[in-house]
Parts: C-alpha cells; sequence; structure tokens
C-alpha cells in the first residue's frame, strides 16, 4: 500500500478533528440524563429561596417554581453568603472591583466585606461594611451572620480570621488562624487557608470552616479553638493539602508537618450546617458530593451522602441546608442550579440559576443551627466515594475556568476540553502538511 500524501495526511487529520468533537459532543449531548424539574405538585408548596450568585455577580429570590421575583447585580460584583434577616433585608457577603477608596493599595481596587440590600419598591443596597484587599481573587468576605446582640459575625480570607463588626462598624472580636495554624510571612499574598464560612453553634462559639485544610473549627470566644472535625490524627501525611498550595511548613521546624484533615472524609468544603450534637451536614465540594458526618468514639465519619440529581452528578456544590421535612437543599455551583432532594436522593425540586451560585436559602428558615426541627440521616445504602483528580491537572483548571465564564450544559465535561485540545493540535499539523503539499507543487 502506497503511503500516504501530505495533503492526503493533513486532511485525514482535520477530518478527524472535527469527527472527534462533533461526535463526542452529539454523543454526550443525546445520552446526557434529564435535568428537569419535579412535578408541579412538588412545588407548590415551597416557598420562595434566596440565591447568591458569584460569577453573575446577583443576589436573587425565586418563587416556588424558581423562577425569578427580584434580581440585584453587577458585572463588578461577586455575591456569596446571602441570609434573610427579619426586617425583610437581605444580608449578603460580597466583593466589587474597580473601587476608589483604597487605602494602601492603588486605585483602582479591590474591596470586600457586606452588604444591606432592601428588596422593595426596588432592590437596592442599602448599606455597605467593606475594606480594600490587595486582589479580589481569594481575598472576599465568602460569610456573614447576623449575632443577637446586633453585630454581624463574618469570615475574611485576606488576613484569614473571623471577627464580629458593631452596627457603627467597630471590630469588637476577632481570631486569627495564626494562633492555630503554621502562618506564612504574610497571609495577604498567598490563598493560605481560604476560611470560607462561620455559623454561631452556641453563645460564643462558632464553628469555621478552614477550607484548603478540610477542617471544621468550633472556636470559642476568650478559648480559641476547642474542637477540631477531621483533625490531622497523622502528623506528615499532608501531600493532599500542600498539592493545591497555601499550606505549607512555614515555620521550617520538624519535616514539614502541617495541620491537615483526610481528604476522603472531606475534601476542600464549603458551608457546613450544625444539625445537632454530633451531626454536621456539608458540602464536600472537591469530592463532589454532600454528607452528613456524624461523631463516633471521638472521631467524625460519613453517615449519609448524595452526590446525583437527576441523573446529574454534582460538579463541585458549595452549599447544603437540611430543611425542616427533612430534605436537603444543594447548591450545584458548576451545574448551574439548586436542587433539593430527598434523604433517599430523590430530587423534588430544581432552579436553573445562572453561573456559579455560591449559596441559597429556602425561606423562611433560612439556615437553622442545631433546630429540633432538623433530622439526622443515617446512610441506607452505599455512601458516595470521593472523586479523583485528574490525570492531566490543567484540563480540569481549563474546565473550571470556563465555567465561570459561560454557564456550561450539564452533559459537558473536563475530557471534552482534552478532546478540543487533541482536535486543535489535529487541525494544526493538518492544516500545516496540507499548505506545504500545495506550496510544493
Amino acid at each position: 500500500m502506497a503511503p500516504l500524501s501530505r495533503q492526503r495526511l493533513g486532511t485525514l487529520l482535520i477530518l478527524l478533528a472535527v469527527v472527534g468533537v462533533v461526535g463526542s459532543f452529539a454523543v454526550s449531548a443525546a445520552t446526557a440524563p434529564s435535568a428537569g424539574t419535579g412535578s408541579a405538585n412538588d412545588s407548590a408548596d415551597r416557598g420562595r429561596t434566596l440565591v447568591g450568585m458569584q460569577a453573575e455577580g446577583r443576589v436573587a429570590m425565586l418563587d416556588a417554581n424558581g423562577d425569578p421575583l427580584w434580581r440585584i447585580g453587577s458585572e463588578t460584583v461577586d455575591y456569596f453568603d446571602v441570609t434573610m434577616l427579619d426586617n425583610g433585608s437581605v444580608l449578603a457577603g460580597f466583593v466589587a472591583e474597580d473601587q476608589e477608596e483604597c487605602g494602601q493599595y492603588e486605585a483602582p481596587c479591590s474591596r470586600t466585606g457586606f452588604r444591606l440590600i432592601d428588596p422593595e419598591p426596588e432592590p437596592t443596597v442599602a448599606n455597605e461594611w467593606s475594606f480594600p484587599v490587595r486582589t479580589k481573587l481569594n481575598s472576599e468576605v465568602h460569610d456573614v451572620e447576623p449575632l443577637p446582640s446586633g453585630e454581624y459575625l463574618l469570615t475574611d480570607m485576606e488576613y484569614e480570621r473571623i471577627l464580629t463588626v458593631a452596627q457603627n462598624g467597630s471590630i469588637t472580636w476577632q481570631w486569627n488562624a495564626s494562633q492555630h495554624y503554621d502562618a506564612p510571612p504574610d497571609v495577604t499574598r498567598t490563598d493560605w487557608l481560604h476560611i470560607n464560612d462561620v455559623d454561631r453553634v452556641g453563645d460564643g462559639r462558632y464553628m469555621v470552616s478552614v477550607r484548603n485544610a478540610n477542617q471544621l473549627l468550633v472556636i470559642e470566644r476568650g478559648e480559641g479553638v476547642v474542637d477540631v472535625i477531621n483533625e490531622d490524627e497523622e502528623r506528615g501525611n499532608d501531600a493532599n493539602c500542600k498539592r493545591r498550595g497555601g499550606l505549607a511548613d512555614y515555620s521550617n521546624d520538624s519535616g514539614g508537618d502541617v495541620r491537615c484533615g483526610d481528604p476522603e472524609v472531606m475534601d476542600h468544603q464549603h458551608n457546613p450546617q450544625s444539625i445537632d450534637d454530633g451531626a454536621v451536614l456539608v458540602a464536600d465540594s472537591e469530592n463532589d458530593r454532600v454528607i452528613e458526618l456524624h461523631e463516633q468514639n471521638g472521631s467524625w465519619e460519613v453517615a449519609w451522602g448524595v452526590d446525583t440529581s437527576n441523573g446529574v452528578r454534582y460538579d463541585w456544590p458549595r452549599d447544603a441546608d437540611r430543611l425542616p421535612n427533612g430534605n436537603t437543599l444543594i447548591t450545584d455551583s458548576r451545574n448551574d442550579r439548586v436542587v433539593e432532594v430527598t434523604p433517599n436522593g430523590t430530587t423534588v425540586w430544581k432552579a436553573d440559576t445562572g453561573r456559579w451560585p455560591y449559596e441559597a436559602e429556602r425561606l423562611p428558615y433560612g439556615e437553622l443551627i442545631n433546630d429540633d426541627r432538623l433530622t439526622r440521616l443515617d446512610s441506607n445504602g452505599d455512601t458516595p466515594t470521593r472523586g479523583t483528580d485528574s490525570p492531566l491537572p490543567f484540563v480540569d483548571r481549563a474546565y473550571a475556568g470556563l465555567s465561570f465564564v459561560v454557564s456550561l450544559p450539564t452533559w459537558f465535561q473536563p475530557w471534552h476540553i482534552g478532546v478540543v485540545a487533541v482536535a486543535v493540535v489535529f487541525v494544526v499539523v493538518g492544516s500545516v502538511l496540507v499548505v506545504s503539499a500545495r506550496w510544493n507543487r
């Protein structure tokens, strides 16, 4: 058989590229499970749902069918945690670009903090507390909660702390993570711990999500850390935490140990909710699942979990709230949706939100903490296992970046980016062969 000419080989490579991309997209779209909502009767008795969206830069109120009642947002603002206050205002964590009041940084800069939004008569920002940050990325205030004292309790990823702010804007108390973790020389220059959530779980007691350490801390004012969920029991086995950056042996003291929880239990989690003593619901983000952890004989173990809704696997879920009826409201960030699932994992309600929803609350309940109406669940089957890292990390990073820019269909997966990358190489090589063959004629 005669060898292929340059032109024919080039044409074949281009054809393979087109067939590979079109074919993989078509097969994936055709075989993807339906992501439809529950029945009309399912949503008829559901109240409103408040959603904070990061990539869309919006806060939205959805009705029982998932349709927007009102929205507020801007292209220069990201919103995160949202809470409906008793007076009808919405409390929201945010970061905003293109700000002129920049303190020690050059203008324009970014500022982060929390806002009070009045929904009526038209949604408007009524008040704001914020401070300038070195960079918008990984420096945001992701969570803010009202306290019975009238103060606001919030996280701060710029200085890796939790703090309380009075009504007049003064800081009344703070806890710095350097009191517990090995800190870098300047915590504002690296995404060190990425503290992304804090909840009041008692009088002067707060549960804190330390994302990069795969741990939840219980902090008591005046005492510091009094409990650790997913504690580092085997010091020195820290590769899973170090691989994502942030954590390191900054003090160079004893062989590189860092405080780091087991990623098989939870991996880079978001928005834990205390169900009752010895039970925590958490969005186990990097494992692409929502789980309930129970304390057993001094250790925390996965007792219940779910990783799929309507046949579509979760992709980086970042919030989960247990509802009084025993169902769980889940914010499935990279699938751009909020879903409600029953204890056996059946999806009974779904709303499409726009790009990268961060957190959702079903009203009038909000995020109930240690409430006697909440339900602990136990696994009736196999608990979803953690995902595995891609052998091509650049594909995962490209997928994450693309999902932030555009709303991807649920059938589109990271491996599709790999297919496109290979196809581009084939097209480039094929085009060079075709052009060179014609040039040499």
